[in-house]
């Protein structure tokens, strides 16, 4: 008699294994229809996209999200590598640029947390996974320093918070006028 086909992983979550792209597939389009991030970017200059992301993540709707995934304790640094990755892939800005984006935007959320009165943000993702790891070796284990020789440490990888300095004149006036303004007006509205 016929035996039954079991199931596999793929047929219990409805998905067809191959139904993906062939490897060389993106090499074959079309020169005439390039992707976002193939064409030249809307921005180039660091200030121009720098007052768009904060347009952008100071909309109502926006803010309000943003307000509420910061208070759920998502780190900032994920948030904005969800922001700066979504401009790259939209065409907004290159690669480099959105490199240089990091810092004003750390900053601009922190400014976004700070005036939502949100007084324990998570500002790396490292800081969760110290929290969850207290396990501490046995003493007769020496740490090995990975680190030696290597120039001096960035202020992201020591965990230092950006400074204000990194945030452009106009957006610095308008992150300390009209920022706190909007966040209380949700506030209010909540």
């Amino acid at each position: 008699m016929a035996e039954k086909i079991k199931a596999n992983q793929f047929d219990e979550v409805g998905v067809n294994p191959f139904n993906a792209p062939i490897p060389g597939e993106s090499l074959t389009s079309s020169p005439d229809m390039p992707k976002a991030w193939e064409r030249p970017p809307q921005y180039t200059d660091p200030d121009d996209a720098m007052e768009a992301i904060y347009m952008e993540l100071t909309g109502e709707d926006t803010l309000r999200k943003l307000i509420n995934i910061i208070n759920d304790g998502t780190p900032l640094d994920e948030i904005a590598q969800v922001v700066l990755y979504k401009g790259y892939t939209e065409g907004k800005f290159t690669t480099d640029l959105m490199v240089m984006l990091i810092e004003p935007t750390l900053y601009l959320l922190i400014s976004i947390a700070d005036y939502a009165e949100i007084k324990d943000y998570t500002l790396y993702n490292e800081e969760v996974q110290a929290e969850e790891d207290t396990e501490l070796p046995p003493d007769d284990i020496t740490p090995v320093n990975f680190d030696e020789g290597e120039d001096k440490e960035s202020p992201v990888s020591k965990g230092e918070e950006p400074k204000k300095e990194s945030l452009g004149e106009s957006l610095l006036a308008k992150v300390e006028g009209e920022l706190p303004e909007k966040v209380k007006a949700i506030k209010e509205k909540e």
